[in-house]
């Protein structure tokens, strides 16, 4: 599964069958044991420690069995996933998969389907929206509604920063008793996974990891999807980021995108098949499109996934394509020199808050060195600071924001009952819950914001057009929930539930 890349001294055939043929012969000669093969990273491969607890994996979350050493390099394992997920049939097409936008007249049928909303009455499910400026005298307000566990969980995230560890395994014990399982209202579940991260950080275990094993791959490939399906947050977070990279790199020959946080990368599919339709409208060929997506070691599993999907989107619109992976501890030591570029290509880079926690702001200063055509940063994670701020601060932001993405997808909710109904649980369990852990893992650590680090590099925003806003109307108008809507403010695109933001996109330039 070694990916081809373009060179000077190789150079790419403009003919997309014999460059997809090339990559395909690749994938029979060699086949990486971990994502360090692919960049040749000094670093060992991560290994995967025990779950969070019990309840991350128990039979009401995950009907599929989750069997040891079942690695993804065994092709019946391997095929037995691509049947699973509906990639095997050919016939299956880009068009059929992927919703798209369209330049011409709007066509609201190309926006994504959302499911009806049943009424949960959350006016009397959630706490008030200032949730973040309140103070002490706040919550012990809270204390006759049944919320003590609030102060309970900020008194124990500061009893880890000031390393008061007796006190905390106290406070922990008599949150175990409160917070027993993730049920109830938006608020007591974002408080148990809270609760969670912030035990493994007292315990030093059960650190959470990424998917290892088909089975795992395969429930959180459906959690995505349920929650693109249910909600308008992961449709908004990457139409932004590629309208954005499409008007910036619009007439070039050779694009070149490097992805900080590739996700599973179905949003490029939508990216490609964008491009095509431009050039079809143009009656010219579509550029050749490079992806270099920046991954963590514990990716390794996703990896043949991603390739095999994006290369299948690719042979079907006739693009030439090509994929690298580096690993982000890679990508530490070398910064941009672990990424090979050539003359004469638009280049992109597409940023989240996940890159600074991994590895800080410094690199951003290497960004003029290479000078990008834009810079785009999706801020998916509510503005909470991308891992400079207390871990005190962080709790209380997190409540904040998760419970708000819990009440919209309660809004959302077609299945009934309290708490919501099973595809609520997956969102959590395998969409949600680890970006919480990643958050409290990474919060105190000294260092820039990435604003602050922009500034420094001398970055100018660049406002999001007019197109990009009509699009995002046009997404909100097919969503049967009411309380999302789109604001801007200072350079950036926002996708609001009430007045929270959600999701914020800015691009920027050198």
């Amino acid at each position: 599964m070694k990916v081809p890349f373009l060179t000077p001294q190789n150079q790419l055939s403009l003919d997309p069958k014999q460059a997809n043929s090339n990559a395909n012969a690749a994938q029979t000669t060699y086949e990486p044991k971990s994502v360090l093969d692919v960049r040749h990273s000094p670093s060992p491969t991560a290994t995967k420690p025990a779950g969070v607890s019990d309840i991350l994996y128990s039979d009401d979350v995950v009907n599929l069995p989750l069997e040891e050493d079942h690695g993804m390099s065994r092709l019946e394992d391997w095929d037995s996933l691509m049947r699973e997920l509906g990639l095997h049939d050919d016939s299956t097409h880009a068009s059929k998969l992927i919703p798209q936008f369209s330049h011409s007249e709007p066509d609201y049928n190309l926006l994504p389907e959302f499911q009806p909303a049943h009424s949960f009455g959350l006016s009397t499910q959630f706490v008030p929206p200032d949730f973040t400026h309140f103070d002490h005298s706040e919550i012990n307000n809270w204390d006759n509604v049944g919320f003590d566990f609030v102060d309970e969980l900020i008194r124990l995230a500061e009893c880890l920063e000031t390393n008061s560890l007796q006190l905390g395994d106290a406070i922990l014990a008599r949150l175990n008793q409160k917070l027993r399982s993730p049920v109830g209202k938006p608020l007591q579940r974002a408080a148990y996974y809270f609760k969670e991260a912030l035990q493994s950080l007292l315990t030093g275990s059960n650190q959470l990891t990424g998917p290892s094993t088909p089975e795992e791959v395969i429930q959180t490939i459906k959690a995505y999807r349920t929650f693109s399906n249910v909600s308008p947050i992961p449709m908004f977070s990457n139409f932004t980021a590629n309208q954005a990279i499409l008007e910036a790199v619009d007439g070039s020959r050779l694009v070149h995108v490097i992805d900080f946080d590739i996700g599973l990368g179905g949003h490029w599919a939508s990216f490609m098949k964008e491009i095509a339709e431009k050039a079809e409208s143009r009656k010219s060929s579509a550029p050749v499109l490079r992806l270099t997506a920046v991954v963590p070691e514990e990716y390794e599993a996703e990896l043949r996934l991603i390739r095999d999907n994006l290369c299948q989107f690719a042979r079907e619109l006739e693009i030439v394509f090509e994929i690298d992976f580096v690993s982000i501890r890679t990508f530490e030591f070398l910064s941009f020199k672990a990424i090979k570029f050539i003359d004469g290509e638009k280049t992109a880079v597409i940023l989240s808050p996940t890159v600074f926690r991994r590895v800080g702001a410094g690199f951003v200063n290497d960004l003029r060195r290479i000078a990008p055509h834009v810079v785009v940063h999706v801020d998916g994670e509510g503005l909470m600071g991308s891992g400079t701020a207390s871990l005190r601060q962080v709790v209380i932001d997190g409540l904040e924001f998760y419970s708000t993405i819990l009440e919209s997808l309660e809004a959302a909710n077609v299945g009934g009952g309290g708490g919501g109904g099973d595809w609520i649980r997956r969102i959590e369990m395998f969409v949600l819950l680890p970006r919480m852990f990643a958050a409290v893992e990474a919060a105190g650590r000294r260092g820039m914001t990435w604003r602050e680090a922009f500034a420094g590099a001398g970055m100018r925003p660049v406002g999001l057009s007019q197109f990009a806003d009509f699009q995002a109307e046009c997404l909100l108008r097919r969503v049967q929930v009411r309380g999302f809507h789109v604001a801007k403010r200072q350079g950036e695109m926002l996708l609001c539930w009430h007045e929270r933001a959600l999701v914020a996109t800015s691009a920027w330039r050198c």
